[in-house]
């Protein structure tokens, strides 16, 4: 990977959407070339996917919140796992080393929701302790600086 494919990547960090004949111009090279570096790009796995970033707040979710979750010991990851991705709200969910096994991230619509989110975690005897946090303020940074 030289600079011409990490100033590639950059700029679709920031606007997967950008045209290839933008994205040409910025980089100094040919709207072929630049779309022959991001098709190679894409095949050694660099880039997995374009996506839409959606804004929780538009749709009424303008709290979020992370729950570290400890499991009960006879609780396997897959089960613990399934009842995450069946949980409204928790949408992305990390296997942790130390004092907790998962760290979830989750958005909701207020306090109440919040609340709702961690009693389905708690239900069923999967868990054996929570602990959760609201975001205040969360920063991004582009991967590829």
């Amino acid at each position: 990977m030289d600079r011409v494919d990490r100033d590639i990547l950059r700029l679709l960090e920031k606007d997967g959407r950008i045209p290839y004949t933008e994205l040409a111009e910025r980089i100094g090279l040919s709207p072929n070339a630049t779309s022959e570096r991001v098709r190679r790009l894409k095949e050694r796995g660099f880039i997995r996917g374009i996506v839409a970033q959606i804004d929780p707040a538009a749709l009424g979710l303008s709290l979020s919140a992370l729950i570290e979750v400890k499991m009960e010991s006879t609780t396997t990851a897959t089960q613990f796992e399934a009842r995450a991705a069946a949980t409204p709200g928790v949408i992305r969910a990390l296997t942790t080393t130390g004092r907790y096994d998962w760290l979830l991230e989750v958005i909701a619509r207020d306090q109440a929701d919040l609340h709702r989110i961690i009693e389905a975690l708690r239900a069923g005897g999967l868990t054996r302790d929570t602990n959760s946090r609201v975001v205040v303020a969360d920063r991004r940074y582009a991967l590829a600086r």
